[in-house]
C-alpha cells in the first residue's frame, strides 16, 4: 500500500485503471490538496509492485484529463484547477446514480419507488 492506494488482482479492470480512480478519489475526497506532490513513477510502481509502464500510463491519462500535471524534472502534483474536486465528487455521484437506477430497475422498481428509496436514505444518512 502507499499512500492509500491499493491494487486488487480480483477486480478484473486493468492496474491503471485502479490506480486512476483512486487517485481521482483521493483528490475528490479533499485528502489530496492542489500542488501535493504524487509519489514519483518508480517509488509507487515499486510500492505496488507493478511496472513502471503501468504507472506512467496512469499518471499520463490523469494528465490528459487535467487532474494531473507533470513538471519536467519536477515531478508530478494534483493540478491547481478550481473546483476540480468538486467535478470529480460530481462525476462519481452520477456514477453511483447510474448504477443504482440499473439495479432499481433489474429488481422491478418503478421511478417513483427508486426516489423514494433515495429520499429515504437521504434522511437516514442525516442520523
Amino acid at each position: 500500500m502507499y499512500s492509500g492506494i491499493n491494487i486488487s488482482q480480483t477486480d478484473a479492470r486493468p492496474m491503471y485503471l485502479q490506480i486512476m480512480e483512486q487517485i481521482r478519489a483521493r483528490i475528490a475526497a479533499g485528502d489530496w490538496a492542489a500542488g501535493k506532490e504524487l509519489p514519483s513513477i518508480r517509488a509507487l510502481a515499486s510500492a505496488l509492485n507493478v511496472s513502471v509502464i503501468t504507472i506512467k500510463r496512469a499518471y499520463l491519462d490523469l494528465e490528459n484529463e487535467g487532474v494531473i500535471v507533470t513538471r519536467h524534472g519536477k515531478g508530478s502534483f494534483v493540478a491547481d484547477v478550481n473546483g476540480l474536486a468538486g467535478e470529480l465528487k460530481d462525476a462519481q455521484l452520477e456514477q453511483h446514480l447510474a448504477e443504482a437506477a440499473g439495479i432499481g430497475r433489474q429488481l422491478g422498481l418503478s421511478e417513483d419507488e427508486l426516489a423514494a428509496r433515495l429520499r429515504r436514505a437521504w434522511k437516514n444518512n442525516d442520523k
